[in-house]
């Protein structure tokens, strides 16, 4: 007999077999000698009260017989198969190349950037020298931003596929079968390497291709109909589908797109901070204790507050993280977030942004790049006041709201360094205002938050894709080239690693269609 049933535990017994089969036995009302498993299904902490515990849903299996469930995945050979070119190796395109080797269709997956241990030299370029690769960075190479960002693999993109599927293609490649029960499943930026480099070795074994070190520069189109693309080298690669998932930091992409009069379109994203605190200062908060027990994981938190007419909201949120440098050219900076998998940095940080509607920015409506040259412009002013070699300009948080600029920066996770400017001076006014008011409301919804011990780091601008590539609902095309298929973050399709990974296997089932 196997029966499901929720449970709660105290933090410590959540892996302890012995302790699960004694509390399903009380909760099924059944001797604990008859169960042979537990076997977890869903798993998430409550701290709602005092007493934080964990809550379970599990399947318990009564004098039955239990086999644990393994993950291997088996691919055919598409050696010979029809071409698909996909463009980018980052979550979307690595989960559409899967998907068209499943189909018996051959991914040829063209990256810009470096295999992931080779981007690792010019990671410790940025960090250490405050040098951008402008091919090689946080956002481009093997994994795209996926590799380098945390792994966060939380998502609310339940009705656009299989997550779960998803995660358990992770799974098959290295990940955590942790990640399949967690109510906020999180890899790791020290473990998410391994598994994409797993899952470029289950591409290459199936019969794909991939090119690292190769640009598209042209897309070749004939009567409304992909042909294929060119690359920066001239030499030109022939197919009838291309999956175009360049993420939301390819720029040049979006201008190679309106040179050549395919129709792309400005587009809202949100801007803002990213704010790191003392760790314990969140645990604190959150798990109302004055330190937090071995047992327990850094905690979270996800705040939002309505000001004017205007969500501000807590983004990307990095439990015992890194603040690191994510620009993509020169002259600009770019913040964002990750964690190890044992999330054990002494702070926590979090994008906090505001919406950016094509209203708040001056211009033509019309223009495609409306958007993404605010964005640039933002970025711009924030290198120039950190003074060069990406450091950062940054802010205590009591001090921005109350309008004054800090006398000295707390200790904080930022590698290339920080500098005590007023933020003000590059975030526009009803950012900024809407920042002030929000930051001391959050800190009523959670104790502890609104202190001068947090430091705020300009500017989080990447939230997602300034620029949206249009495409048929249906068939998932763009309105005027057949076999073009807008795909993930950069087209403006999705916002994160699962649902970027979904609407690649989407994108790939279509053009499978074609192909």
């Amino acid at each position: 007999m196997i029966k499901e049933t929720e449970i709660t535990c105290l933090p410590g017994q959540q892996e302890d077999e012995a302790a699960l089969k004694a509390i399903a036995a009380s909760a099924l009302n059944i001797p604990p000698q008859t169960i042979t498993a537990v076997q977890v299904l869903k798993r998430s902490i409550d701290a709602r009260g005092r007493r934080v515990l964990y809550r379970m849903q599990v399947k318990v299996f009564v004098e039955e017989a239990y086999h644990p469930e393994t993950y291997t995945q088996h691919y055919p050979n598409v050696r010979n198969g029809k071409p698909v070119l996909i463009v980018g190796a980052g979550p979307a395109g690595l989960f559409a190349s899967l998907q068209c080797i499943e189909l018996g269709l051959k991914p040829v997956i063209v990256e810009r950037g470096k295999e992931v241990k080779q981007r690792r030299r010019d990671l410790a370029n940025i960090n250490k020298q405050g040098l951008v690769n402008p091919e090689s960075n946080y956002c481009f190479g093997e994994g795209g931003a996926g590799t380098y960002s945390d792994g966060k693999l939380y998502t609310r993109s339940t009705k656009r596929g299989d997550v779960t599927r998803v995660l358990r293609t992770f799974v098959a490649h290295g990940a955590s079968a942790d990640i399949l029960v967690d109510a906020r499943p999180h890899i790791g930026t020290n473990k998410l390497p391994q598994i994409i480099t797993a899952i470029r070795e289950t591409i290459l074994n199936a019969g794909g291709e991939i090119l690292f070190d190769t640009r598209v520069t042209d897309l070749l189109v004939g009567f409304g109909k992909i042909t294929g693309v060119q690359l920066a080298s001239g030499e030109k690669m022939q197919a009838n589908a291309v999956i175009l998932a360049t993420g939301h930091s390819a720029r040049d992409v979006f201008e190679m797109l309106h040179r050549q009069n395919i129709l792309i379109e400005a587009k809202p994203f949100a801007l803002g901070v990213r704010i790191e605190h003392p760790q314990e200062i969140i645990d604190r908060a959150q798990y109302h204790c004055d330190l937090r027990g071995p047992d327990l994981p850094p905690s979270y938190y996800n705040l939002v507050e309505q000001v004017d007419g205007r969500g501000v909201f807590s983004f990307c949120m990095c439990p015992g993280g890194i603040i690191a440098p994510c620009a993509t050219e020169a002259n600009e900076i770019v913040v964002n977030g990750w964690s190890p998998s044992k999330r054990n940095n002494p702070f926590a940080n979090s994008g906090t942004v505001v919406q950016v509607n094509l209203e708040d920015v001056a211009g033509d409506s019309a223009d495609p790049f409306k958007m993404l040259n605010f964005q640039r412009r933002i970025e711009q002013l924030a290198f120039t006041a950190g003074g060069g070699k990406l450091v950062a300009p940054a802010q205590r948080m009591v001090d921005f709201v109350e309008g004054r600029l800090s006398i000295d920066l707390p200790e904080n996770s930022y590698l290339p360094g920080t500098r005590s400017v007023e933020l003000k001076e590059i975030l526009p006014d009803w950012i900024t205002n809407r920042l002030r008011h929000a930051l001391p409301a959050f800190g009523k919804k959670m104790k502890g938050y609104y202190t001068n011990e947090a430091i705020l780091v300009g500017v989080e601008s990447r939230t997602s894709s300034p620029v949206k590539i249009p495409r048929d609902k249906e068939t998932l095309q763009h309105p005027q080239v057949q076999g073009l298929f807008p795909c993930g973050e950069g087209a403006g399709y999705a916002g994160g690693i699962i649902s970027a990974a979904i609407d690649g296997i989407n994108c790939a089932i279509a053009a499978g269609k074609i192909s």
